[in-house]
């Protein structure tokens, strides 16, 4: 388990690009195991400081994954009770983690009903969509290198908000996106600040199949919506979310869920890490990143973001049978992965 105060880890991603350089940030090991501990530590700082939440307040959200765990571990370390409205038919696997911290789990059919269900109990509703509230992350990740891009997923809009608004401020007219190949000085991916260097970091938001960030920033219309479910856990929303800021992004790549979940394997070939579909979707967008960059000579460093690992993803990403009931057929993305991990082995 990370140590208190300490920053997560940055992990050395091979790729066969010269000057290049791409790293995974691991928020898996975050104290509840993925990048929603930063999310809910944000929401409860913000309830308490606006004095919504109170001693004896319960806590409410409505969600079915690995935001529910985290806040319930922060509720619990509070003294709070806390209760979260999950979609679908009672399932003992997502309500144990809860659970187990203390908190309650209540489940409600149809899916979208949950969140008039959650706003009907007694208590502070955190909303982590509606108030989609960022964090440290960019203090932390700026602290340990200075990128080029940052590629994240899109739930809530938190972590691209508070990554997009660092990065804009920090940047000048007159500093360039990245190095050159005969020039890898500017993007050498040690920490600084922008005085002298030359540095600017871009950010970009990896999108599923089915989510409305790509259509919507696209067509730059803010309440887009596809009406779908991503089958990306965690990232991808049939909405555009209040949090989401179109403006603070620089680019939207959109990812067909056959290769987030090809990347997700990848991941787990080179680190070990059972993780997620979200985190497959932002390394996939961050290799086509890497490509671009090697197509105009570019040379600088690239950061995508583990959004969590556990080992219940080994029945669902890491599973053929899971993924051949989803209809995913990802074997001429397996074959274009695997040429691009033997290309990349030193």
């Amino acid at each position: 388990m990370l140590a208190a105060g300490s920053p997560t880890p940055l992990i050395d991603f091979p790729v066969p690009v010269p000057g290049v350089r791409l790293l995974l940030k691991d928020e898996s090991a975050q104290p509840t195991g993925s990048l929603r501990h930063r999310h809910a530590r944000a929401l409860f700082r913000r309830a308490i400081l606006d004095g919504l939440v109170t001693e004896g307040t319960t806590v409410v959200e409505a969600t079915g994954g690995n935001a529910a765990v985290a806040q319930a571990w922060f509720a619990r370390r509070l003294g709070l009770p806390y209760t979260v409205v999950m979609p679908g038919e009672r399932s003992e696997a997502r309500a144990r983690a809860v659970e187990a911290l203390g908190g309650e789990c209540r489940f409600v059919t149809p899916p979208p009903a949950i969140y008039d269900a959650a706003r009907e109990i007694d208590g502070h509703f955190l909303d982590q969509f509606g108030r989609a509230a960022e964090h440290d992350l960019a203090d932390e990740l700026f602290g340990q290198v200075r990128p080029h891009w940052v590629v994240t997923g899109a739930g809530t809009g938190a972590t691209s908000a508070t990554l997009g608004r660092w990065s804009q401020s920090h940047r000048t007219a007159d500093t360039p996106t990245s190095g050159t190949a005969d020039d890898p000085a500017s993007g050498d991916g040690s920490p600084s600040g922008t005085e002298g260097g030359g540095w600017r970091c871009r950010v970009a938001v990896a999108d599923p199949d089915n989510s409305a960030y790509f259509p919507g920033w696209t067509l730059d219309t803010p309440d887009y919506a596809t009406g779908m479910p991503s089958r990306i856990e965690g990232i991808g929303r049939p909405r555009i979310e209040p949090g989401f800021r179109a403006d603070l992004v620089d680019l939207v790549v959109p990812v067909p869920d056959a290769a987030s979940v090809a990347a997700a394997r990848h991941i787990r070939e080179i680190t070990g890490l059972p993780v997620g579909g979200s985190s497959g979707t932002a390394l996939w967008a961050a290799l086509e990143l890497v490509e671009r960059m090697r197509a105009r000579g570019e040379a600088g460093t690239v950061v995508s973001l583990i959004g969590d690992a556990a080992d219940r993803h080994l029945a669902t990403y890491h599973d053929d049978g899971w993924t051949a009931g989803k209809g995913l057929d990802i074997g001429q993305v397996r074959q274009y992965v695997d040429e691009l991990r033997r290309r990349s082995v030193v």
